[in-house]
């Protein structure tokens, strides 16, 4: 009779313990960094509305006084009402389309990680567009 080998399972807890605790850092990561990213990009959007409303703003008073039913953008102001607005806040790729109708905004940021910097992953890069046109209200 022959007595069957036990396996050594020895240290196969600490393994398991050690990936637990990776996916566990990795999780918490993506909440806080996640929510952070999500927090900036909220503020973003809310800054490049701004900006696009200032931008949309600026009418072009000359025309509006020839004919007083035409309310047209002035398109360089426009641009640079946009650009003013965003300017202290140093985001990055700001870009702006003026038309005679509308004014769109475009701009980029980019979100450093903290817990997530651990396995790599530096930051987020977020961006937001938004688009305001001018209208008479009655």
């Amino acid at each position: 009779m022959t007595r069957a080998k036990r396996r050594d399972e020895r240290g196969s807890a600490s393994a398991f313990v050690v990936g637990l605790a990776i996916s566990l850092v990795v999780v918490a990561g993506l909440v806080v960094d996640g929510g952070g990213a999500l927090n900036a990009r909220m503020t973003l959007a809310d800054d490049v509305e701004a900006a696009a409303v200032a931008g949309a703003q600026a009418t072009d008073v000359v025309r509006l006084r020839e004919d007083s039913t035409d309310l047209v953008i002035d398109p360089v102001a426009a641009e640079q009402r946009a650009r003013e607005v965003l300017a202290g806040r140093g985001y990055e790729g700001i870009r702006v389309v003026a038309t005679d109708d509308s004014v769109t905004v475009t701009a980029r940021d980019s979100v450093p990680t903290k817990m997530l910097l651990l396995i790599g992953i530096g930051q987020f890069d977020i961006e937001a567009t938004a688009t305001s046109e001018a209208e008479v209200l009655p």
